[in-house]
């Protein structure tokens, strides 16, 4: 497909289906795992302890999806759940050494993918992309608001 400037979402769309793609080609080899999961994995390794709903706000999914996508940790020993100790229902998820070494793995699968991505790219080139992109999601991000 030809893309335009009135195509440009489909592109990102694309390129979001397409990355993916490449993350999920190199996950089974490490379990049965999706990029969500790494995402999930990524973000415990920033904030050391997340809920469940920062976690499905964080990732762009309801919290029944979240819920299934942690269960999935938890079963691999990735993560622990806990509830908070200042209200019960709440539950907190965090990395377990498992998870940690695993966030390791997928840094490198992220890392390959950036590579790929960034492929002939000067580093002016990299900071312009970056920087219309966040102002492009930051537009539909306030229209969400309206």
């Amino acid at each position: 497909m030809e893309y335009t400037q009135d195509s440009v979402v489909s592109l990102i769309s694309h390129l979001h289906t397409v990355t993916a793609d490449f993350t999920n080609r190199r996950l089974p080899e490490k379990g049965k795992f999706v990029s969500s999961h790494g995402f999930i994995l990524y973000l415990l390794s920033i904030e050391k302890q997340l809920s469940k709903k920062e976690i499905a706000e964080r990732i762009n999914r309801d919290k029944s999806t979240t819920t299934v996508l942690i269960r999935r940790l938890v079963e691999e020993g990735l993560v622990e759940e806990q509830s908070d100790k200042r209200d019960n229902r709440i539950k907190l998820i965090s990395l377990t050494e498992k998870g940690r070494r695993m966030n390791s793995m997928t840094g490198e699968i992220s890392k390959s993918l950036l590579d790929v991505c960034y492929r002939g790219f000067t580093e002016e080139e990299k900071s312009t992309l970056l920087s219309l992109l966040l102002k492009m999601n930051s537009n539909v991000e306030r229209s969400l608001l309206d």
